[in-house]
């Protein structure tokens, strides 16, 4: 935490805001023990993400425990195809019949998971698929029906490589447009949001892949290590015929312009994005949907350029986080932020980079969206996009 405050030593705005989080986490209901399966359940998810549990608790209640045992579901689906020891026949038998074992209340996979945290989750999943029984059957049909077409999207992309943008496009749709699809169909089901808003898969798709290319491109640094390929290779390729090179040339231009190339290509799904937001009615939902976005387009500012994305992680300061978290809280305060970030992007391109004139359209165009947008804090806008 000191740490933290120290690198946001510039922007009192941010200190601001961690403060205000963590005492507002230190005043958050914690469980002693595992009295019940759903408290071991939001136990969990405490320890499985953090940041999406704090988010989660804010729902509305008819939404609090459905989507948290939709995200824990997700989760051990995820935890099957993560984990390297599960040999491939295994795996892809569990990944297209894993729905189904959401009909078993004895079902666990104790020893999968590639971390301690999800391998205590795949040992206890019984806890889990126990509360998922006890949903509403307007939430269950949602969950099976995601956890089937993400299992079997998994199995059918089993040591994916993408080679083209399309290819690049479907493994998101497969690993995060589903949960975007899904929780627009469990908002229509709970009786918060538009019953029609189930059916504007285009867009709820959008939501997950602005968010999971964000982190694509944001992870090189972790996954190459790894072996892990998720650049589309037909964009790599372009640049340097060996992954590898990346990470041993950094601030050779084409690398950099690489990593342009790829935040160009994410940008195109912040139109539907702020469609998506502009749709919600209720306040709790609406935070829950932008809080992520407006963190996606804070990270693709910070990482477009940036040559440390070959050689470390980045991420944006947790005091900028933090005040982003704390000051979303309506459509006009996510226009703000998109136009602003859209901004720093725009100051950042080179006339000489390949993909500067489509950057430009792309930026243009989240700019055109929200142009009516009026920040009475121009102070706001001036420390928010410092980097």
């Amino acid at each position: 935490m000191i740490r933290d405050l120290l690198r946001s030593a510039y922007y009192p705005s941010e200190i601001k805001a961690m403060l205000k989080l963590k005492l507002s986490d230190s005043g958050a209901s914690h469980h002693a023990i595992f009295d019940t399966d759903m408290a071991y359940s939001y136990e969990t998810l405490d320890k499985v993400s953090r940041s999406f549990a704090a988010v989660i608790r804010q729902l509305p209640e008819e939404l609090r425990d459905p989507v948290c045992i939709f995200y824990l579901v997700l989760r051990g689906l995820d935890s099957v195809e993560d984990d390297p020891d599960v040999p491939a026949e295994r795996k892809t038998e569990l990944l297209n019949s894993f729905y189904l074992k959401l009909e078993d209340p004895q079902f666990n996979l104790p020893g999968v998971g590639d971390t301690p945290d999800y391998k205590k989750l795949m040992a206890n999943f019984d806890k889990v698929v126990r509360c998922y029984q006890g949903l509403g059957d307007q939430y269950k049909t949602v969950i099976s029906d995601i956890t089937r077409r993400m299992g079997q999207g998994m199995a059918k992309y089993a040591d994916f490589r993408p080679d083209t943008i399309e290819d690049w496009d479907e493994y998101c749709y497969y690993v995060a447009g589903l949960v975007g699809i899904g929780l627009s169909a469990l908002f229509s089901a709970s009786g918060k949001e538009m019953y029609w808003l189930k059916n504007e898969e285009r867009i709820s798709n959008s939501m997950g892949l602005f968010l999971q290319k964000t982190n694509i491109i944001r992870d090189y640094f972790e996954d190459y290590p790894q072996g892990r390929m998720f650049w589309p290779q037909s964009v790599w390729t372009r640049y340097n015929e060996d992954f590898g090179w990346f990470a041993a040339n950094p601030n050779h231009p084409r690398a950099v312009q690489c990593i342009n190339e790829l935040v160009t290509d994410a940008l195109r799904h912040a139109p539907d994005c702020l469609e998506y937001l502009s749709l919600l009615k209720d306040e709790k939902n609406f935070r829950f949907c932008a809080i992520p976005q407006v963190m996606a387009i804070a990270t693709l500012t910070k990482v477009y350029a940036n040559p440390l994305v070959f050689t470390q992680n980045v991420k944006i300061r947790k005091g900028l986080a933090a005040r982003l978290m704390v000051e979303t809280r309506t459509m006009d305060d996510v226009r703000v932020v998109f136009r602003d970030f859209a901004k720093e992007i725009l100051w950042k391109a080179n006339p000489a980079d390949p993909s500067y004139r489509l950057t430009k359209r792309r930026v243009e165009e989240i700019l055109r969206l929200t142009q009516d947008t009026e920040d009475t804090n121009p102070k706001r806008s001036q420390d928010l996009v410092s980097q």
